[in-house]
């Protein structure tokens, strides 16, 4: 590790009590992480490796940073997202001796000089959330490349850019697409974003759901959580998609499934959850009901064209924290939650701490086994072995008390027989 390492860089260290209790509180849903750090003290699978998480700062994050100290490595925590950042988080990781660098609201000067601070550390694994880190380690910080061993990513978009630099044969490394691991994007992406989504979004507007239009752009897993627990609320939902199996998806779980242009004139509310950029655009703002709200629960805060509107407006107005309006030449007016942000964690707390315990449990365990194999595994994007997607199924379903069936031997013998038939 070189000598130029700056320590940490928080807003408040004396909030740091509060955030251990805080800590504490998400712990108590976190049963499979909490079994994983207790085999890790025993074990001590990660000894001596200095792990970079560039996450969302949050109390399941500082679970997850507990979990890796206990298993003996050095973890560095920066921001995933400059609007996401809990400060008493990172004050209480920073009372109890990690290096963190984050503060809540923090501009992209200084979001990328927090990743660069922490990539001094020089590390053997990086934990991502969106790839930030390992897109400027390849393009910027070739120095320590040396160190690194391996990645995770967290996210789909993430998974989208990893893939693509090994597309271009450009990645240097392994990495492990946790999100794409099935106790993680069925359950994180589905019923975490989902809840966490409209839980943000009534958080705040304090809007009634129950009869509203609310328009759901992409039904992948977060589309799909979103738009479940919007109908549940009483909306009326329809979905926007580009691609045809999913959108004949969406018909068949109930949902209306139109184009955005058509969706546009008819919605109360937007939420964007496809990780591609300019979902909404110009053209639906020219369409949009007066008071129309839109946010995004994609990673970047590109899926909607805030600078089209902010072209289009005559004047902006701040109702409320994270509720800003836009007010067109004709006097209609749109409403844009959380700077077009990640609104579930600009605005509210994120995902519950008993879906990223599965989440966060794939990531612990995926380092494990980069740090065990990843200096002999080709560069290249990995799926999470299966036998750790099994075997965190099984701890969540034991910490639940839930029991399940065995198969026998004879059942075993005839599913991978061809002896068999009618």
């Amino acid at each position: 590790m070189n000598g130029r390492v700056i320590p940490y860089d928080i807003a408040d260290l004396t909030l740091a009590e509060q955030g251990r209790k805080r800590i504490a509180w998400a712990a108590r849903e976190m049963p499979v992480l909490r079994l994983l750090r207790e085999r890790f003290e025993r074990e001590r699978p990660l000894e001596g490796l200095r792990i970079v998480a560039c996450v969302h700062v949050t109390t399941e994050t500082a679970n997850l940073a507990y979990a890796l100290r206990a298993a003996g490595a050095t973890p560095v925590i920066c921001a995933s997202n400059p609007l996401s950042t809990q400060d008493d988080v990172a004050a209480a990781l920073v009372a109890d001796g990690f290096h963190v660098y984050a503060r809540r609201g923090e501009d992209a000067e200084t979001y990328y000089r927090h990743i660069n601070w922490a990539l001094d550390h020089e590390p053997h694994l990086i934990i991502d959330d969106g790839a930030d880190v390992v897109t400027t380690v390849h393009r910027d910080r070739r120095d320590v490349l040396q160190t690194v061993i391996g990645s995770t990513e967290e996210t789909t978009t993430g998974v989208i850019r990893l893939r693509a630099l090994a597309r271009d044969d450009l990645l240097a490394f392994p990495a492990i697409a946790v999100n794409d691991a099935m106790t993680k994007h069925l359950f994180d992406n589905r019923y975490g974003t989902g809840q966490s989504t409209i839980d943000a979004i009534l958080r705040a507007t304090n809007l009634l759901l129950a009869g509203k239009t609310v328009v759901v752009a992409g039904y992948g897993w977060c589309g799909r959580g979103i738009a479940l627990r919007a109908r549940g609320m009483g909306a009326h939902v329809i979905v926007t998609e580009v691609d045809p199996v999913r959108a004949l998806e969406a018909v068949m779980d109930g949902y209306r499934v139109l184009p955005m242009r058509e969706a546009a004139r008819v919605g109360d509310l937007f939420v964007t959850a496809t990780g591609n950029l300019h979902v909404i655009d110009r053209e639906h703002f020219l369409v949009m009901k007066n008071g129309a709200i839109v946010c995004n629960a994609g990673h970047f805060n590109v899926e909607i064209n805030l600078e089209a509107l902010a072209e289009m407006a005559v004047e902006r107005i701040v109702h409320r924290p994270f509720v800003e309006e836009y007010v067109l030449p004709d006097g209609r007016a749109i409403v844009v939650l959380a700077e077009g942000r990640l609104v579930n964690l600009a605005v509210a707390e994120g995902h519950p701490a008993s879906v990223m315990d599965m989440s966060f449990a794939n990531q612990a365990l995926a380092c494990v086994y980069l740090a065990q194999r990843g200096r002999q595994l080709p560069a290249d994007v990995y799926p999470v072995p299966a036998e750790i997607d099994r075997e965190i199924a099984q701890l969540k379903l034991d910490s639940m008390g839930i029991s399940i069936d065995r198969l026998t031997p004879e059942q075993e013998a005839y599913l991978v027989s061809w002896q068999h038939g009618t």
